[in-house]
């Protein structure tokens, strides 16, 4: 029986985004964390990697992107992530429809980040399903961490301009909103026969996948994640999840910044962005850097986003520390592309933070990663090295 490979780093500025922060040492066992220390003994059989006092972070969550699913280099033969043949399509899958060969995922790894959530784009009312996957790896399947991680739902002008040129509903923000509240109703009831079907078989109602996605959204195993940018239609957003008592997460949360403070008091958590791009329609006029820190303060939990391909991937370190220039707190910052954005996507138990028993997905940075040269000297995901750069004295 072959032993567990380890890696042991030692002499890192570890930061492990759970409260701790230390100069010292990690061992990883495998694909797990399996220690953390100020001094640890280094296993004779481990790959020992001297961090020589650079940074020691979690690797980056991008929690919302579209990385594999809209490729880069390619047009239509890569672009998966919208189904526009139909506003309701609950029964996309977008695990199939990513191609782990994708560049993004390599771009992902140069820039730190070791983890995503990825799914349909917005030109529908409802999109499909969307996953949590690591940034290496092969075969989709084996990269996956959460799948089904959230139903993608759409508010404001995209729906509007893509089924007002098909002429059919949604053309308004009005039958978008009736659409997603009649496919929620159609749940409901398809759950009430399942459940008579319990206990009488004849009253059991024929399979259907689309219903059977929304009834997870109303029992409440998977969140809806509802692209919003206006102050009205994030509001819509929300009225409609709490009239059905659902999860919702908020994405893009543009005009979050005017509705901060009953953001805060409704209680739901906010991945914001993409900032680092044009104001490319109407519904981003007001868009500002300012939005993430003024969300935070207010006590919303934050994550930021790239919506890859929309800014590169890569660049999410740059987004966060970008919206510290605008009066982000750093730390704060830090936390929305870590553990607030593996607890957002609901999986802050494997990813997020470097604990004893999580996901060995670890970064060495050669300094600050909001500084403009820092550059990620180790990548490490799921106890494998996929990214050396070593140092030239080693």
């Amino acid at each position: 029986m072959n032993a567990m490979k380890k890696i042991f780093i030692k002499n890192g500025q570890i930061k492990t985004m759970a409260g701790r922060d230390f100069v010292g040492c990690m061992l990883i066992e495998g694909t797990k964390i399996k220690a953390l220390g100020e001094t640890l003994d280094v296993p004779a059989d481990a790959r020992v990697i001297d961090a020589m006092g650079c940074l020691v972070l979690p690797g980056f969550i991008d929690a919302h992107c579209h990385v594999g699913i809209g490729e880069e280099i390619y047009r239509w033969e890569g672009e998966d992530f919208n189904e526009m043949t139909d506003p309701v399509t609950p029964d996309m899958r977008a695990i199939d429809g990513i191609n782990p060969e994708d560049e993004g995922f390599r771009d992902a790894r140069l820039g730190g980040v070791t983890a995503v959530f990825t799914g349909p784009g917005s030109a529908n009312v409802i999109g499909g399903t969307g996953v949590v996957m690591k940034t290496a790896g092969k075969i989709v399947d084996k990269m996956i961490v959460r799948d089904p991680a959230g139903l993608k739902v759409a508010f404001g002008e995209n729906p509007k301009s893509v089924y007002s040129e098909q002429k059919k509903m949604p053309m308004t923000r009005m039958g978008t909103a009736a659409l997603l509240r009649q496919a929620l109703v159609d749940a409901q009831v398809y759950r009430g026969k399942l459940e008579e079907g319990k206990t009488d078989p004849d009253k059991i109602p024929e399979r259907d996948l689309g219903l059977e996605t929304l009834v997870r959204v109303i029992n409440r195993e998977i969140p809806l994640r509802a692209h919003a940018h206006r102050a009205d239609d994030i509001m819509t957003a929300i009225r409609i999840a709490r009239e059905f008592e659902v999860d919702l997460v908020l994405e893009h949360c543009t005009e979050g910044h005017k509705i901060a403070e009953d953001l805060a008091e409704l209680g739901y958590p906010a991945v914001v962005g993409p900032l680092l791009t044009n104001r490319a329609k109407v519904e981003l006029k007001d868009k500002s850097f300012k939005t993430p820190g003024i969300l935070t303060k207010a006590g919303v939990k934050v994550a930021i986003m790239t919506d890859h391909s929309v800014t590169p991937i890569e660049q999410l370190p740059l987004c966060a520390a970008l919206a510290c220039k605008a009066g982000m707190d750093m730390e704060d910052a830090l936390k929305a592309i870590t553990i607030n954005s593996a607890e957002i996507l609901g999986v802050s138990k494997r990813i997020g933070s470097l604990e004893v028993g999580k996901d060995a997905d670890i970064v060495i940075w050669s300094e600050h990663p909001f500084n403009i040269t820092a550059r990620p000297l180790y990548v490490v995901i799921d106890g494998n090295i996929v990214n050396p750069e070593p140092r030239e004295d080693e």
